[in-house]
């Protein structure tokens, strides 16, 4: 790699390259997609660079970023990285109390916000951020009367930035010129699953190298589409969204609005695709669904090819050859059912697929792949880039894939996934005391318990501080159990229990109350409310014969065997949840410690009050008993 390579650089060399001559992105408004040249996406860099430098923007100032995945987030990101500032990504669901502990950790003296919510946030906190200088908003619906000296309209800044440049002409291009890669260009901060979020720092060398293994990897196409959704606060969308698309040249889209995205990645038929776990989950969930509530013959088909599917990828993964009838079979199914439903998907262009951020089920993997979607599994995180990815035919859906270039992978006595290469992080933003609690001897330590298997792939079982023994010393893997239960469309997420002093393994459920809800209404099951629903001796017992299920594929003592249908769903407002939907288990855990101790007892059901927001901002709460329920009796 270039040392002086950046992503500023890399968009001036795809803007010479390329001109007017092709689109770099298209963004959906009011129904019309609108387009942008690479000439184009260089000018708004560009002059809103020059606008953050009239604002008194230097080199190492930090600049944070808040709102949906649209262009303006990539022209603020490049513009404020030309001139040497550091980016921060917040997403956009963040609470204002969230906000306000990203802009006063990150030092940001700088924010570029989407829409009047997010400047709303700004406004309710900016007393209490001394170095926040100017807040710079791009949608201005409803901010017409907001009077605040602070505030500044995005085309005001690139108003700034050309009537700088007559002045200043070719500063924009030196300040580009002195980048260099080890410049730090985004702190990326962790979802902080097990505590305060820490912010990694992440060069330029950081995110080019590892975009370029990616790259490398997967032969991206500048004629190819990609739909950006992904919040580009995260490594993820770093990586792929605006590294990658900078290094192939390929047409980034921007959704409508984020309930759009589906009908939007229709519409583009896209070739490469980024879910994380549990949209995929979602996705699957929402087939099974409606193909349980379809015709019988509808049913038949799809059932009696999808068993072909299946048995046509597992002979491939096992490299055999299908005989003719059973390759006949599947041309058919993928003709008569898969096609069609990959295209109501927005799946039907999709060259390539990933996924990755969480756990998930080797299951729904296999499913796409058997509906003819080309799914790989990724494995990485904020600090260490992605550590590995499955390479085309070398899919094997309980593992991570194979390892990067450029990167190594080490594993502690314990069996601790230790990481060295160029996607490693420089360290903690303002935390040495994490950095070298992580750091040992140049490896990262990611705090994962896997293995390489005999065909080099990576192998994640679970956080090593989750993996768990019940009361006689048997170990397991929760997340092993959890990611199996999601594959169920009634389970949207859950808790496995266990522990030193917990004689077998309990769970929380949280259903899915559309898929449930569905299937109670087709049987004339009323109901009132997500409460109500969820203690209905029906519903429980369908989620009990899911986790039948389930147990039917462990070993004895790591089966369920009692559990809670919970009266609410997991919240990321509650903290239940981090931002990028992973569970926080320490505190789900001392949060419904009153649950866990009945899933441990005698009782049969416990009384609860759970808190309710009314429609006109009242608060108040509803006292519910809620089932304990027997999975199994162990033998004696």
């Amino acid at each position: 790699m270039n040392p002086d390579e950046t992503l500023p650089k890399l968009l001036r060399k795809r803007a010479e390259e390329y001109g007017n001559r092709k689109i770099a992105m298209r963004e959906k408004k009011l129904g019309i997609w609108e387009e942008y040249t690479w000439s184009e996406y260089y000018r708004k860099v560009k002059y809103f660079s020059l606008g953050l430098l009239s604002l008194g923007l230097k080199k190492g100032d930090n600049v944070a970023i808040l709102g949906e995945n649209k262009p303006e987030w990539f022209w603020a990101e490049l513009a404020a990285q030309a001139v040497g500032a550091i980016v921060v990504g917040i997403f956009t669901d963040c609470l204002p109390s969230e906000v306000m502990f990203y802009l006063s950790h990150s030092d940001s003296k700088i924010v570029v916000a989407y829409d009047q919510e997010q400047i709303d946030k700004i406004l309710e906190i900016k007393d209490s951020l001394p170095l926040l200088e100017k807040v710079i908003f791009w949608d201005p619906k409803g901010l017409w009367n907001y009077k605040d000296p602070i505030l500044m309209s995005f085309d005001n800044v690139l108003g700034l930035g050309e009537d700088y440049e007559k002045e200043n002409t070719g500063v924009y291009e030196k300040h580009v010129d002195r980048g260099n890669s080890d410049d730090i260009a985004v702190l990326c901060y962790t979802s902080g699953t097990t505590g305060e979020p820490k912010a990694a720092m992440l060069s330029h060398h950081n995110l080019i190298s590892n975009a370029r293994g990616w790259f490398d990897a997967d032969r991206f196409k500048d004629t190819e589409d990609y739909v950006s959704f992904v919040p580009p606060a995260w490594i993820t969308e770093q990586l792929l969204g605006i590294a990658c698309s900078l290094l192939s040249g390929f047409n980034v889209n921007f959704p409508e609005e984020p309930e759009t995205v589906q009908e939007n990645i229709c519409e583009i038929g896209s070739h490469i695709l980024f879910y994380g776990p549990r949209l995929w989950e979602n996705l699957n969930r929402m087939v099974q669904s409606k193909i349980m509530d379809s015709s019988f013959m509808r049913r038949f088909l799809y059932n009696l090819f999808l068993k072909v599917a299946y048995r046509i990828v597992e002979e491939g993964r096992n490299k055999t050859n299908a005989n003719l009838i059973w390759k006949i079979l599947n041309y058919l199914g993928y003709w008569i059912v898969f096609r069609p439903l990959r295209n109501k998907l927005g799946l039907l262009r999709v060259r390539v697929a990933y996924l990755g951020g969480a756990a998930i089920s080797p299951d729904v993997i296999k499913y796409f792949q058997a509906i003819g979607v080309n799914i790989k599994q990724l494995y990485g995180g904020s600090e260490q880039g992605i550590v590995s990815m499955h390479r085309d035919n070398q899919i094997k859906p309980h593992s991570s894939g194979t390892v990067m270039p450029q990167v190594e992978v080490h594993f502690s006595s314990e069996g601790e996934i230790m990481v060295r290469g160029v996607s490693v992080f420089k360290g903690y933003y303002k935390n040495e005391k994490a950095t070298k609690e992580k750091m040992k001897d140049g490896w990262f330590l990611t705090g994962d318990f896997g293995y390489i298997d005999d065909d080099g792939h990576l192998i994640v079982i679970d956080r090593m501080d989750d993996v768990s023994e019940l009361a006689d010393g048997q170990k397991f893997s929760p997340q092993y159990v959890e990611v199996r239960l999601r594959f169920s469309p009634f389970i949207k997420d859950c808790l496995v229990l266990g522990g030193p002093h917990r004689r077998f393994v309990g769970l929380l459920v949280n259903m899915d109350i559309q898929n449930v809800g569905l299937w109670a209404e087709k049987r004339h099951i009323n109901y009132t409310t997500f409460i109500d629903l969820s203690q209905k001796a029906q519903v429980i017992e369908l989620i009990k014969q899911e986790i039948i299920k389930v147990n039917q594929t462990l070993p004895e003592w790591n089966q369920v065997r009692r559990f809670i249908n919970l009266q609410k769903e997991f919240d990321a407002d509650e903290a239940e949840l981090t931002r990028t939907r992973k569970l926080r288990r320490t505190f789900v855990e001392e949060r419904f410690k009153d649950l866990i101790q009945a899933v441990y007892s005698d009782q049969d059901e416990i009384m609860v009050e759970t808190p309710i927001l009314y429609r006109d901002g009242r608060k108040g709460f509803v006292k519910t008993n809620i089932f304990i329920t027997n999975v199994w009796e162990k033998k004696s």
